[in-house]
């Protein structure tokens, strides 16, 4: 690799280095500078005010951990070629090139059926056109159709270097201090054995904080319930423009938002339609802030309700369960919120979602992590390690929650 480079300064892990080259014309490009746009976190600021990163700062240390991940396999003895590096560097770079704003809250609202992932692939192939071939390799290792599998599984398994840059990051700029992994101690301890990566058996009190910090991030950040009642207002905002659009109503929008809001945009249509993928690109976080700002004053009652109540943080008030909320208890919110906004009952609905948050840390059938003894005998982390219950971690944990318009006269809390 050339020894021009490029250099940035990162509040996490220090100086992060670009080689000039490939990796550098990846961070130039347009496509990837619109990550500059998304924050990582999508309404988590509405619980830690911190949380403002964004997702090309997070791929600018998932790549960084990767250069560091590079060096300490090779050290070892485990061949990569520098096309190879460069390749899987290149993937960890763009593997959230694919996101819109606020991430999954457009894949459940304004385009159907197609995956973040997906569009990744599809940016993906149009930059390699552009940049003529140059990402062929990257785009084999990012789909596992390249021999060496482990590769692939620094981009996307359980100890990627896309998890080792969030958790840290994350708890970095939420101040959530549990999830402040030992990032750089988890890749000196990497290793490969069978095409597989392991973990060398004296990082496994390492792997077990990792489990432990994963957990805790998703509780108290990625599935707090404020974050989750401000992202289901925000789904009810978009699916009732959404409604008013197909009327015929007209919305204020920027073209781009425009486009999909006033067009069914399912999987088939962002394959065979070039103009989805042209005004998804266009998509940032501002296209929807600008929309919330302007549908506050919208006359529609149900569009400039939830609209302000985002913008200005009056939020649903949400209730979390071990069971499922009863028809009766459903049927009596309606009522009150369907009184206090004079809507009708299913103008109301949009202001009551129940639904499930579901999260379990570790699937063994997933990829599992193992652990590699100095014999050069492994053993999953679930028999290898001495004080964590990994069952208790890969139990699947399920809560019910209602999330409604808090009702005039109720206790705010």
């Amino acid at each position: 690799m050339p020894n021009a480079r490029k250099i940035i300064n990162d509040p996490v892990f220090g100086f992060i280095h670009i080689p000039k080259g490939l990796l550098y014309d990846i961070v130039q490009h347009p496509l990837f500078q619109r990550l500059t746009r998304i924050k990582q976190l999508g309404l988590s600021s509405a619980v830690y005010p911190g949380a403002q990163h964004t997702r090309f700062q997070h791929s600018l240390g998932a790549f960084h951990l990767m250069s560091e991940a590079i060096t300490s396999l090779t050290t070892k003895g485990n061949f990569i070629f520098d096309s190879e590096a460069e390749a899987v560097q290149a993937a960890i770079l763009l593997h959230d090139v694919g996101h819109g704003p606020f991430s999954h809250v457009l894949e459940d609202t304004i385009v159907t059926g197609i995956s973040h992932e997906e569009i990744s692939l599809m940016l993906m192939e149009r930059m390699n056109k552009e940049l003529k071939g140059q990402l062929t390799l990257a785009i084999q290792i990012f789909k596992d159709e390249y021999p060496k599998r482990f590769l692939h599984q620094l981009v996307s398994g359980q100890l990627d270097m896309d998890r080792l840059d969030y958790l840290r990051r994350d708890s970095f700029y939420t101040g959530v201090t549990e999830g402040n992994i030992g990032s750089a101690r988890i890749i000196k301890m990497l290793n490969v054995k069978d095409d597989r990566l392991v973990i060398e058996s004296k990082g496994i009190y390492s792997i077990e904080n990792f489990l432990t910090s994963r957990r805790l991030m998703y509780w108290q950040v990625y599935l707090h319930k404020t974050s989750v009642a401000c992202e289901k207002m925000l789904i009810s905002t978009l699916l009732r423009a959404k409604e008013l659009a197909t009327q015929g109503v007209e919305l204020f929008a920027s073209p781009a938002l425009k486009f999909f809001l006033y067009n069914h945009v399912g999987r088939d249509e962002f394959y065979n339609n070039p103009a989805c993928i042209e005004h998804f690109i266009q998509l940032d976080d501002n296209d929807i802030w600008t929309a919330l700002k302007a549908w506050s004053n919208h006359p529609d009652i149900v569009l400039s309700t939830l609209s302000e109540g985002i913008i200005n943080r009056r939020l649903f008030k949400i209730e979390v369960s071990t069971t499922p909320i009863s028809k009766t208890r459903k049927e009596e919110l309606l009522k009150d919120i369907a009184a206090q906004l004079q809507i009708s009952k299913k103008e109301a609905g949009y202001f009551l979602m129940t639904s499930t948050i579901e999260n379990n840390m570790y699937k063994k059938e997933d990829d599992s992590i193992d652990i590699i003894y100095n014999d050069g005998t492994t053993k999953n982390i679930a028999e290898a390690s001495d004080m964590l219950n990994i069952s208790l971690l890969s139990r699947k944990v399920k809560k019910y929650y209602v999330c409604h318009l808090r009702i005039e006269g109720e206790h705010r809390k």
